[in-house]
């Protein structure tokens, strides 16, 4: 296990009256209209400035004409959290093995012993880089100079900006005695946030019960916070047991020496749910001195806020947040760099010629009517064989905690001849990012151009009409595919035929799909199929959102062409999309996987060229159904439901 110096086990002292946050989440009114001080906040350019390193100085923006993004932390004593990110070498190994090669780390101190810190951090990193220390450390800087005497403007932004979330904010525990002057005050770990369902609540002061090591029930832990040491058995050994005491909650102490660690499940223990509220600290002799003498100890929980741990410039050289790390891992940090990388690509590729619609340009989207706008497209369509819709949601506020609240299925429908059965039909689909609002998306529909059947069009953009408002930005770009080669031909999609919608996940689900006969179009050159299919909602299996769906169509009885979420329900399903387009350090459980989506990113359309399956002179069929676990749906309670647009497209 990782040592650390004995300064990292401090606990922070307060003699005042406690005027803390009292919970994990940053008050709304306090903080949802705040930013940056003028010319710093999140979109602003990031000023140059020089910071003295442990060896040499850094430099931003660097010499030379390449730009990185760069990642800038913070770290304190006070944090149980950050103590954490630094001692573990699941998370110190993730910093060596995922930090990409675009970023640049600037490692800072808020304590007045940021000399010893910066020492000790770059020790941390060089041991779990081993043979590659040398690589990364040219990209991981250390700063011996405290935060406040830097004379630059980094903690104007790192105060103006600071927080009470999940990375930021000083979570503590507070212990009260009858003997005590002042309260102690120690910084805590809260176990990791999916596993136990209990929370603690922050307005209620709690017995303390002494539970020894936590490994066996303790009956005087009954209706008390137990104060448990670590060690003699696992973390879930111990929430069991204190669970079957029926304590209020756990507090498992660092023995001495040890650092605070983030306290979780393992393997099949997972499967057990908890409802038990949980969280480390290090061992308090003046509890433990209480405790032994009979004398009563009160708990209580805050969060205090305080300047923010991690703030960013991208390869732009703007200002941005870093969202929440739900967990203490370096992870999140290169996850935020991948999305850098990605956004970076996107600027790119609009730089290309086309030829865009403006349909959007933050535009209120909310409630029933959702974002509205008629067009007026191109007139000649048919030179075209692109069409990329180029989407952004954005908050009402600059800061990220302007943002909704939770994720919502957005679609965007068109209707360009109120008599033509292609009106308002489905032309894209996102899911808004969970409390941020970073994203921006370019999707290829051009099969969808068959829906552009006039010259003015009329485009909606909705989510749920309940939702908290989004801001949409939306362009339409026209274009050209490359083609090389004298032969080559270039195909336009002249027709569509609507095919299936989804539904109720349950038992009838595949009963309300009737085989579809159809025959080819003349002229017809290719036909694909066009499906965009997204699974929603918890039954008992966890479908569809969390639960392994696949999903068929069986062209002319022969030909099974299918899609399977094979990732939904699975730890990082998301996460690993970052370098699609997925935000990055959402609220809530934005890692998982899900049925077909992913929280702030766009839905990709399913595109399969059916041609060779099918009869070009006569008559075909084409039957859609969809299965859990290789079998009909039959959930027993609260079926899930599957959102469909799937179409036969024919080119010419």
């Amino acid at each position: 296990m990782a040592r650390f110096p004995p300064l990292l086990a401090c606990c922070l002292l307060c003699s005042a009256v406690i005027a803390a946050a009292k919970g994990d989440l940053p008050h709304t009114k306090l903080w949802s209209v705040r930013s940056g001080l003028g010319g710093f906040d999140p979109g602003d350019p990031a000023p140059a400035f020089r910071v003295p390193l442990l060896d040499g100085e850094f430099i931003y923006p660097p010499l030379g004409s390449s730009r990185s993004s760069l990642i800038i932390h913070a770290f304190t004593n006070k944090s149980a959290f950050l103590e954490c990110l630094w001692t573990s070498n699941e998370s110190l190994s993730d910093l060596v093995e995922f930090l990409p090669p675009s970023a640049q780390v600037l490692v800072l101190s808020m304590d007045d012993s940021a000399g010893e810190q910066a020492l000790w951090m770059r020790e941390q990193v060089a041991r779990a880089a081993g043979g590659r220390g040398k690589e990364i450390l040219s990209r991981v800087h250390f700063s011996s100079i405290p935060v406040h005497a830097l004379g630059n403007w980094i903690p104007r932004v790192l105060y103006s900006w600071g927080c009470g979330g999940h990375n930021c904010g000083l979570a503590q525990a507070v212990f009260t005695s009858p003997d005590w002057a002042v309260p102690v005050i120690a910084k805590r770990l809260n176990a990791k946030y999916d596993w136990l369902n209990g929370r603690w609540e922050y307005t209620t002061s709690y017995i303390l019960a002494e539970a020894g090591d936590g490994c066996k029930p303790v009956p005087k832990a009954a209706g008390a916070v137990a104060w448990v040491s670590e060690g003699g058995c696992s973390f879930f050994t111990k929430m069991k047991a204190m669970a079957e005491s029926n304590a209020s909650g756990v507090l498992v102490y660092a023995l001495p020496g040890n650092p605070i660690q983030n306290m979780n499940c393992v393997g099949d223990e997972c499967n057990t749910s908890l409802s038990i509220p949980a969280a480390m600290l290090h061992i308090e002799p003046a509890v433990v001195r209480a405790l032994s003498t009979g004398k009563p100890v009160n708990v209580s929980f805050q969060v205090t806020p305080s300047p923010n741990f991690f703030i960013a410039v991208n390869q732009e050289g703007k200002l941005a947040e870093m969202g929440w790390f739900l967990y203490p891992t370096f992870r999140f940090l290169s996850w935020q760099v991948q999305w850098f990388d990605f956004y970076a690509g996107l600027l790119e590729h609009i730089r290309r010629p086309a030829d865009v619609v403006l349909v959007f340009n933050r535009t209120l989207m909310q409630g029933k009517a959702g974002a509205q706008a008629v067009v007026e497209l191109p007139s000649d369509l048919l030179k075209y064989d692109v069409l990329e819709l180029d989407a952004a949601l954005s908050c009402p506020g600059i800061r990220d905690e302007t943002c909704a609240h939770w994720d919502h299925t957005v679609q965007l429908f068109v209707c360009c001849d109120p008599f033509s059965p292609y009106c308002n039909l489905e032309l894209g689909r996102w899911i808004t990012a969970f409390r941020r609002g970073t994203g921006r998306w370019v999707t290829d529909v051009s099969p969808l151009l068959a829906l552009l059947n006039g010259t003015r069009c009329s485009l909606t953009m909705k989510t749920a009409p309940w939702a908290m408002p989004w801001m949409t930005t939306l362009n339409l770009r026209f274009g050209y595919s490359n083609h090389s080669g004298k032969s080559s031909e270039k195909l336009y999609p002249f027709k569509l035929m609507m095919l299936y919608n989804g539904g109720t996940f349950d038992r009838d689900y595949n009963s309300r799909f009737q085989q579809i006969k159809f025959e080819i179009p003349a002229s017809t050159k290719k036909v694909e199929l066009f499906a965009v299919i997204t699974g929603h909602g918890s039954d008992d299996n966890g479908c569809c959102e969390f639960c392994v769906t696949s999903h068929y169509f069986l062209v002319n009885g022969l030909y099974n062409n299918s899609r399977v979420f094979d990732s939904a329900g699975s730890a990082l399903g998301c996460a690993l999309r970052v370098g699609e387009g997925g935000v990055p350090n959402e609220h809530g459980t934005w890692l998982y996987g899900r049925g077909g989506w992913c929280d702030g990113l766009q839905v990709d359309p399913w595109r399969i060229d059916i041609t060779p399956q099918l009869n070009m002179t006569g008559p075909n069929t084409i039957l859609y159904f969809g299965l859990y676990d290789g079998r009909n749906p039959n959930p027993a309670k609260d079926p899930g439901y599957v959102i469909m647009y799937s179409y036969l497209v024919f080119f010419k």
